[in-house]
């Protein structure tokens, strides 16, 4: 009778197993995010050697973050003063939406969220149009076809796979624009991404996927939404990521530049995770004073993108004051014209909930229709009780 055999591999195989296993299964050091520009202002390498360093940029950056806050500022105090039904802040994020917005070309199609205000500005949106959509007096403020950049999507991350699909339709017709999706870190956690990304990866869509990572969705701290950085997400699904730090303009410029030219020379998707900050409310109805440590918000304040870049402007000497007052006398024109506009809006329609639910009239809307103007009647009919 044969002994059975012992199919244990020697010691050295098995340590040579156990190495190479571990060299899949080992978490591997996380880098900071990509910086150019340090919370001090200072360069974190010299100016030749620094991607996009452009004095003439940097102004441009400055002037549209600035711009982008003063909008954000005042519709702010508008919802707050009952003018508009909602608002929510980018207050924080300028940064990451200027210097994204800014490497774009006009052809590629941007697909935001709802908190894109500053890539809406960049895209020449009008800012009147966009608080429209929150005083709820339009489906949609501005034509997508004359920017290029669409309507705001407020079903979290379903936005993604429009634009992995729209990608899609890029490569058929030969064109080397790329799509653009802007979504959160909460965003990240909805299948509709996961989803978003498959297709991208499957098919080489010619797709930028770029996620603001804020740190809280809503309530929600991305430690709890996931175990590793996001961008390492990308990997597993078979394209590259890129963290960069999401208050410095001129670095995430640089990241999304190089991320368009490789997308546009047939590589793929690209995932860039901006690693910034939500100063403000998620919107106007959240207090995110009941679930901030507010220790960790003084933190971010000193990280702020607007004062990281102006220090560089003036301590590098590529801005006088004189251009600092011009920029300043700009937002209060733009908060000014943006006030007047919303006062001068009609109130919306309400019945206009019910119109454009479906491309034609549909039964089911029609009697919900009914019934709130009936509804509706009863406040004013003297002979109901």
């Amino acid at each position: 009778m044969t002994a059975p055999t012992d199919h244990r591999p020697p010691e050295a195989s098995a340590t040579a197993f156990t190495d190479a296993l571990n060299a899949f299964t080992d978490r591997p050091h996380e880098p900071p995010p990509l910086q150019l520009i340090a919370p001090d202002g200072t360069l974190t390498l010299p100016p030749e050697q620094t991607p996009g360093y452009r004095p003439a940029l940097l102004r441009t950056l400055y002037r549209d973050m600035r711009m982008s806050r003063e909008l954000d500022t005042e519709a702010t105090a508008l919802q707050r003063q009952g003018e508009l039904g909602l608002w929510p802040p980018l207050l924080g994020q300028e940064a990451a939406q200027v210097g994204s917005a800014h490497a774009l070309r006009p052809d590629d199609y941007v697909f935001p969220s709802y908190r894109e205000h500053g890539v809406a500005w960049c895209r020449g949106v009008d800012p009147v149009d966009v608080v429209k959509l929150y005083r709820g007096v339009t489906n949609g403020g501005w034509d997508p076809r004359e920017t290029n950049f669409h309507l705001y999507t407020l079903v979290v991350g379903a936005h993604v796979l429009h634009a992995t699909g729209y990608a899609m339709s890029l490569a058929k017709r030969g064109s080397d624009a790329v799509a653009v999706a802007y979504f959160g870190d909460g965003a990240s956690s909805e299948g509709d991404v996961a989803e978003a990304f498959t297709f991208a990866a499957v098919h080489d869509a010619p797709v930028l996927f770029f996620c603001q990572n804020n740190q809280w969705a809503i309530s929600e701290p991305v430690t709890r939404q996931t175990n590793s950085p996001l961008h390492r997400r990308a990997r597993g699904f078979g394209f590259p990521g890129v963290r960069v730090d999401g208050n410095d303009a001129l670095a995430v410029h640089a990241v999304t530049r190089h991320a368009l030219d490789h997308i546009r020379g047939g590589g793929g998707p690209f995932l860039v995770e901006a690693f910034t900050y939500r100063m403000g409310a998620h919107t106007t109805s959240d207090d995110p004073t009941r679930y901030r440590p507010p220790a960790e918000l003084e933190q971010w304040r000193a990280k702020d993108p607007l004062a990281r870049l102006r220090t560089h402007l003036t301590a590098a000497g590529h801005a006088a004051p004189d251009f600092f007052d011009e920029v300043e006398q700009q937002a209060r024109e733009l908060a000014h014209r943006v006030r007047h506009a919303v006062r001068t809006m009609p109130d919306p329609e309400r019945l206009g909930v019910f119109d454009h639910v479906h491309a034609e009239g549909h039964a089911l809307v029609d009697e919900e229709r009914r019934g709130f103007e009936e509804y509706e009647r009863s406040f004013t009919d003297p002979e109901r009780p």
